[in-house]
């Protein structure tokens, strides 16, 4: 089927079905929603050249990490992420564009995806304290979507996040009312703005119970899974060791658990642990019941409410900025228990 028959179909011009279709935003909603229903039922897809040629738009989004980044590419939530993202991506007819540039490259190469008109837009992964990339894309006028948010940057700007501080505040506070007192954080790179809230949340959570945070307790680095085995490790071997762990992701946490059971400890009884569950397609926290206690919050889902927020920012240039706040769910697995007896 081709666009004049699609029209005919509808009763409407072809001028407005391809409005509609394309995102224009002087077209109702009540038409758009209409159209793109008949669309996928008789499986029309708009020729994208044409697309392109009419309304100068490259029909794509670009994705940059740099080098120093490059794990986050093989890292399932980064998967996760992009599966999501591109699910909305083809149901727009849109392509991804992914570039992995050396670091001090990064700046440059936003600024030649604006030149070239290679996308239309762009999403910024891993938010830093003060991020220059939310200036740099601001001042280029390359639309963007940050999947976090970026500590320090006042400006306001489209963004999407979980609600890191209180997740981990929720999964201590849990861990405190077991009648744990001496709890670990096994935390991600603390240059990285998730990280940054995470903490916040876990030392909330000691003061409200009138505990001074120990540093010897408190650990930033690649979410690893030997990463996680080397700081549970370490911990366990102190003369006072924790008695459970909050870690920043279940794969940190699958490095607890074999520090754990390399002790001789038994995990949920010995030693309690409660992580962050991105809830992965590939690597799911059990099936009937869970095996780690977990904050969870789906990443797949956070890429494709990303991309839509993106696509729509791209079809409505005028529309002021829009932020989405997603809150993580507790749940119970067998990794947790009552604090041990000294």
């Amino acid at each position: 089927m081709n666009l004049k028959e699609l029209a005919q179909r509808l009763g409407l011009s072809p001028t407005t079905v391809s409005r509609a279709l394309n995102g224009y935003p002087e077209v109702n909603e009540a038409t758009r929603e209409r159209v793109m229903a008949a669309a996928k039922e008789h499986n029309y897809h708009p020729n994208t050249r044409a697309i392109r040629l009419a309304t100068g738009r490259a029909m794509a989004v670009g994705h940059v990490i740099p080098i120093a980044n490059r794990h986050e590419i093989v890292n399932p939530v980064f998967a996760d992420f992009i599966a999501g993202a591109g699910e909305v991506y083809s149901r727009n007819d849109y392509d991804m564009l992914l570039s992995v540039v050396p670091d001090e490259e990064e700046e440059q190469t936003y600024r030649n995806l604006k030149v070239k008109g290679n996308v239309d837009g762009v999403i910024v992964h891993g938010p830093r304290q003060n991020d220059p990339r939310i200036p740099l894309l601001r001042e280029i006028g390359l639309p963007f979507v940050v999947h976090g948010r970026a500590t320090g940057s006042t400006d306001p700007y489209f963004w999407l996040d979980v609600n890191n501080r209180r997740a981990i505040r929720q999964a201590t506070d849990y861990l405190l009312d077991l009648g744990h007192r001496r709890i670990a954080l096994v935390n991600g790179l603390e240059f990285l703005d998730f990280a940054i809230r995470r903490r916040s949340g876990y030392v909330d959570a000691l003061a409200g119970h009138g505990i001074d945070p120990d540093p010897a307790l408190m650990v930033s680095d690649e979410m690893s899974e030997m990463a996680g085995f080397r700081a549970a490790g370490a911990m366990l071997a102190l003369t006072d060791p924790p008695t459970a762990f909050v870690a920043a992701s279940m794969i940190s946490g699958m490095g607890v658990r074999r520090a754990v059971e390399a002790a001789g400890l038994r995990l949920g009884q010995d030693v309690s642990l409660v992580i962050f569950d991105d809830d992965l397609s590939y690597m799911k926290n059990g099936e009937d019941e869970a095996i780690f206690t977990a904050v969870r919050s789906s990443v797949r889902e956070a890429g494709r409410l990303v991309a839509e927020m993106l696509l729509n920012r791209i079809a409505n240039p005028g529309a002021g900025p829009s932020q989405q706040l997603l809150d993580a769910e507790l749940i119970l697995g067998q990794s947790t228990g009552p604090a041990p007896r000294r």
